[in-house]
């Protein structure tokens, strides 16, 4: 850290986590400072403390943004989103496959086309900013140049995002599919240019198993070995009618999860989209190669996918690492609150009761650490990386009444995360920098 350089002061109330709300008791999980101050320099976070102890450091050379009462924390973390699906985003009906053929291949075809994906691009990671998204993990397009406009993008503004190009010989229209030798080419060149350079890191993407031919997931098994510091990402689960696909598209694997259990596709890094109908012995699978899952709770219910059970996530020793994902534009909506609503009624339906450090945690830190990252992103904590967002704790009218009647830290988070949306993001930090409206201030 170059102590000579600027820093930038942010004083709130501050939380942050300091263990897992699913594993203890929630209410110990947790660290909230009513009159906090975070120090910034360097794209890191240098310190974390109450104001009577950390404001006399500050200098005159330091940039102070007093955000009041509203509340600092670390970022929200987006596990499962396809970028190229904004343009379809609230489109009527239909369940996945028909979404597929429907919306999505047709969208997805467009990205042939650079200057519509580089504008569609930078839609997406202004909307991030405007949700308080920091962090992503994005699927792209079968188009080599759908990657590099998406990292072009995020890569300017220096945002830690894991994206890839989309992998799909089999299953799909035409021109929206490669091969396994264009899969590997085009899949090296990306990882080649775009993985580890700056903030940006690369995740090998086959769409789902039934648009890969068996040559394309023994071409994504080769990818992973090579380039061991890489992420994977696919779908599974999400559908019957898909699952049942799968089985008779793969009849010589036990199921879906077998699938990517045969061509060595799980494990540490690997994030699965969805997961809604898993048998016991997918569920011990997981746990056991440490793969992580991503629960698009809106999507879910927009799609008519299901409903995730977190039961089963916890029940495993180790559990399993659950992540949430906006999965725009099968999923709703980009903000993070609404994803954490459908995350409570969700739960709900199995009989749980998600509460707000759960689903606080889960778009934080659980989302970091099922990502892998949870060493860099997701909490504010000394060394950590500086991508922070504030959030307006009386953003409406009603949440400004509903407020008046909030005794708790707890049930400030509960309202948020049921009445809250874009609005409340005051404002999103990128590495240090400061957003508003996905516009920089200084």
């Amino acid at each position: 850290m170059n102590n000579n350089a600027p820093r930038t002061v942010l004083r709130g109330q501050v939380l942050s986590f300091t263990d897992d709300p699913f594993i203890v008791d929630s209410s110990t999980a947790y660290h909230h400072i009513s009159d906090g101050i975070v120090f910034l320099q360097d794209g890191l976070i240098e310190a974390v403390g109450n104001a009577a102890e950390l404001s006399p450091q500050i200098t005159d050379a330091d940039v102070v943004h007093d955000h009041a009462d509203k509340l600092i924390m670390a970022g929200f973390v987006d596990t499962h989103v396809h970028y190229s699906q904004l343009g379809v985003i609230g489109s009527y009906g239909t369940q996945l496959i028909e979404w597929l053929n429907t919306y999505t291949f047709p969208e997805e075809g467009k990205f042939r086309d650079m200057d519509y994906a580089r504008t569609c691009a930078k839609a997406y990671v202004d909307q991030c900013l405007i949700n308080g998204i920091s962090t992503a993990s994005i699927y792209c397009t079968v188009h080599e140049q759908s990657v590099d406009a998406l990292f072009e993008a995020t890569d300017a503004i220096n945002m830690r995002m894991l994206a890839g190009k989309v992998l799909m010989d089999r299953h799909a229209p035409d021109f929206l599919m490669d091969t396994p030798d264009l899969a590997y080419e085009q899949s090296t060149a990306l990882i080649e240019r775009w993985h580890e350079k700056g903030r940006s890191l690369y995740s090998i993407t086959p769409r789902f198993a039934p648009t890969s031919t068996e040559q394309q997931l023994e071409v994504v098994s080769a990818l992973m070995r090579e380039y061991p510091t890489t992420w994977m990402q696919t779908h599974t689960s999400e559908n019957k009618a898909e699952m049942a696909w799968v089985t008779e598209l793969f009849p010589d694997c036990p199921d879906y999860i077998g699938v990517y259990e045969k061509y060595d596709m799980l494990g540490p890094k690997t994030v699965l989209g969805h997961a809604i109908h898993l048998s016991d012995r997918e569920w011990a699978v997981l746990s056991e190669s440490n793969t992580a899952l991503s629960h698009c709770p809106t999507s879910n219910l927009f799609i008519g996918s299901g409903f995730f059970d977190f039961t089963a996530a916890q029940a495993k020793t180790p559990p399993v690492r659950v992540g949430l994902g906006t999965d725009v534009g099968g999923g709703s909506s980009f903000s993070m609150f609404h994803t954490m609503k459908a995350a409570y009624e969700v739960a709900q339906v199995h009989g749980n009761n998600l509460d707000a450090f759960q689903a606080f945690y889960m778009a934080t830190l659980g989302g970091a650490k099922s990502l892998g990252l949870g060493d860099r992103i997701g909490n504010l904590k000394p060394g950590l990386e500086a991508d922070l967002v504030v959030i307006d704790l009386q953003s409406t009218p009603l949440i400004r009444y509903r407020m008046q009647t909030v005794e708790t830290l707890h049930e400030a988070l509960f309202a948020q995360m049921t009445l809250a949306d874009d609005r409340a993001i005051d404002a999103t930090y990128i590495n240090g920098k400061c957003y508003r409206n996905a516009e920089p201030v200084d």
